[in-house]
């Protein structure tokens, strides 16, 4: 339910000056026709040789800047000069609860608040390492099992963790960039942004997107995962309920599922083979305007490089095995784009971090801005491509399945 917002934000301004019971804050998005200063700010209190201070870290385009601020008056100016920038949400997390703020279009208020299974012990050292986007103690890691009862992370899933945290800066960033860009609509309560994780499994990786938008960022969304396993649906609704997050999972193959309405977030991390390529077709097919795709092996190719001709002067990079498998690689990858371009889709190549099923560390990031390519040079060097090395991608062969 609404209320007015200075009475919301006289709230979270009570939670923001407690020394003794503020854990983190972090405030981010913009209220309707305002742009606040910063992209992005986090509040915590650090303990310093002159006594404890509000440490304010705030982030630009381009960097982060910090400043301490002394308990008392200090601190007060710098909350309350932050309170007044048209931050568009409010994520307050206490020893004991955690109160999440939004504003609303109309700029009223909408403040939720629930209480911690468990005090939790605020970290205030000053030389803390790098500030993650959902830190360690949060429920969604206790409840996926990778922290202890303590909120530290076991030993054994410090790597995953790792993936999750950078999968989350990779989303991010994607997803600021449409919106700011007006390729993804901004989603409201009534009509939220729909994400679909393609091949979830466990779906750490949906849970951890839906926490940190929902939660910490403060957007309404609703995540669907698709998994052909039954077991994977039982145990991602429990834990979906244990969390009590929006949430839904279904059982179906990749290429097979249905779903209505259609989801404008689509995710497939570390899809084997084909698979990848049958989550890039439902994307198309779907209309989806951002997808993100960390690709598994690449077999189809590598199968059509060993029996097809070698165009001159290449025979040297498919003779060894290794490194016509490397090759295959990059050309899936690079073919894989190209489709996706000449379907209306910005796309880049970027870095993501290797799992346990694959050493491959790359993905697809692709937004949908419409562009179609007038001039034909990205259909022509796809053909080229193609045909100096007589394969044909199995992503072509979806979406020309599709258009029949």
């Amino acid at each position: 339910m609404s209320q007015p917002l200075p009475e919301a934000l006289a709230t979270v301004r009570a939670h923001l000056l407690d020394p003794d019971l503020l854990v983190r804050a972090v405030a981010g998005g913009r209220r309707r026709g305002s742009q606040p200063r910063w992209r992005r700010v986090e509040l915590r209190y650090v303990d310093l040789k002159a006594g404890r201070h509000l440490q304010v870290t705030a982030y630009d385009e381009t960097q982060a800047h910090t400043a301490n601020h002394a308990v008392g008056d200090e601190a007060r100016e710098a909350v309350d000069a932050l309170l007044e920038e048209p931050f568009g949400n409010w994520h307050v997390e206490t020893t004991t609860q955690s109160h999440q703020l939004r504003v609303t279009k109309k700029l009223e208020a909408v403040l939720h608040t629930s209480d911690r299974a468990a005090p939790v012990e605020a970290d205030r050292g000053h030389d803390r390492g790098k500030d993650r986007l959902l830190p360690a103690d949060d429920p969604v890691f206790r409840v996926l099992g990778l922290t202890d009862a303590q909120g530290r992370i076991k030993p054994s899933r410090q790597s995953k963790y790792r993936q999750v945290e950078e999968f989350l800066r990779l989303l991010a960033a994607t997803l600021d960039d449409a919106l700011e860009k007006g390729h993804l609509r901004r989603p409201t309560d009534d009509d939220p942004l729909r994400i679909v994780d393609l091949g979830c499994g466990n779906a750490y990786l949906t849970f951890a997107a839906q926490r940190y938008l929902g939660a910490v960022r403060g957007l309404p969304v609703v995540v669907t995962g698709v998994d052909v396993k039954e077991q994977s649906r039982e145990h991602n609704s429990r834990v979906a309920e244990e969390l009590g997050v929006q949430a839904e999972f279904v059982v179906g193959t990749i290429g097979g599922v249905e779903l209505d309405p259609a989801p404008e977030v689509v995710l497939a991390l570390h899809a084997c083979d084909t698979a990848t390529d049958e989550a890039l077709s439902q994307a198309v097919r779907w209309g989806a305007q951002v997808v993100l795709a960390a690709p598994c092996c690449h077999h189809d190719v590598a199968a059509q490089l060993r029996t097809a001709p070698t165009p001159a002067p290449y025979a040297l990079l498919t003779r060894h095995g290794i490194l016509r498998e490397r090759l295959a690689d990059t050309l899936t990858d690079g073919l894989r784009a190209a489709l996706l371009r000449i379907e209306g889709y910005r796309v880049d190549v970027v870095q993501f971090v290797e799992s346990q099923h694959t050493p491959r560390n790359t993905m697809l990031r692709a937004v949908r801005t419409g562009a179609p390519d007038r001039a034909g040079s990205v259909r022509a060097e796809y053909d080229e491509l193609v045909t100096s090395w007589a394969v044909r991608p199995r992503l072509a062969e979806l979406l020309d399945a599709g258009r029949g």
